[in-house]
């Protein structure tokens, strides 16, 4: 059974929600399958009201699907579909990192560093989980940092589609480390103020990412064919 770790500012449908983003995440539920109120309360251990909510949180982040008259299922999306989001979330992506060339400010630089840092350190030590939160963090202040919230939820709303996909094959080292570099790159055409650069970058490495993606879940299927 599973337990929260929840503050009392925080809610306690906030909280499940966390807790079913963990369990989403970890695959213990998986792409598909339909989340029972019933059960994951029991699960959860607390009532089906905070359940309710919590799924209502999770649906408008679009980590699941509510279907007519069938329940509310967790988001899959097809291999076409990811690829297709992966180009236009390149486009969005390189269009803020131009931008962001314009904005940069002092706090901007610690952060990007500190972020990058962290980031090493997370694949010194092989730890996924961190690497992933400070690479969205990573990402997320580009966007911030290009002034245009249009682009920024746009940009937002891809990620929440590709998070399934991409969150089941971001854990090898080679490939977070290959990442950081390229972030490393990004932030350096950006503090030089080389718009250009920056918005060539940025797309590139939202496309690499697509052919990493790719290259781990054919990996996977092979391995899977094989057992």
């Amino acid at each position: 059974m599973s337990r929260l770790q929840t503050s009392p500012d925080q809610g306690l449908p906030l909280g499940i929600a966390d807790e079913l983003k963990r369990l989403i995440h970890a695959g213990e539920i998986a792409p598909g399958e339909r989340l029972n109120e019933a059960a994951l309360a029991l699960r959860i251990g607390t009532s089906r009201g905070p359940i309710r909510e919590a799924i209502r949180i999770l649906t408008g982040l679009g980590l699941v699907t509510a279907v007519r008259n069938r329940g509310v299922f967790v988001r899959q999306i097809s291999v076409r579909e990811m690829i297709e989001i992966y180009e236009l979330r390149a486009l969005v992506f390189g269009y803020a990192a131009g931008l962001a060339t314009e904005n940069i400010q002092e706090p901007d630089k610690q952060e990007f560093e500190r972020l990058l840092t962290g980031m090493d350190s997370a694949c010194d030590s092989g730890d996924g989980d961190l690497y992933y939160a400070l690479n969205l963090q990573f990402h997320l202040l580009i966007l911030q940092l290009s002034n245009n919230q249009r682009a920024r939820q746009t940009y937002e709303d891809y990620v929440k589609e590709l998070h399934l996909f991409r969150r089941r094959y971001f854990n090898a080292p080679g490939n977070m480390r290959r990442s950081n570099a390229e972030h490393r790159q990004i932030y350096e055409a950006i503090l030089k103020g080389n718009a250009g650069r920056a918005k060539s970058l940025a797309e590139r490495h939202v496309l690499t990412g697509r052919q990493r993606l790719l290259g781990s879940l054919e990996q996977n299927m092979q391995a899977a064919d094989q057992a």
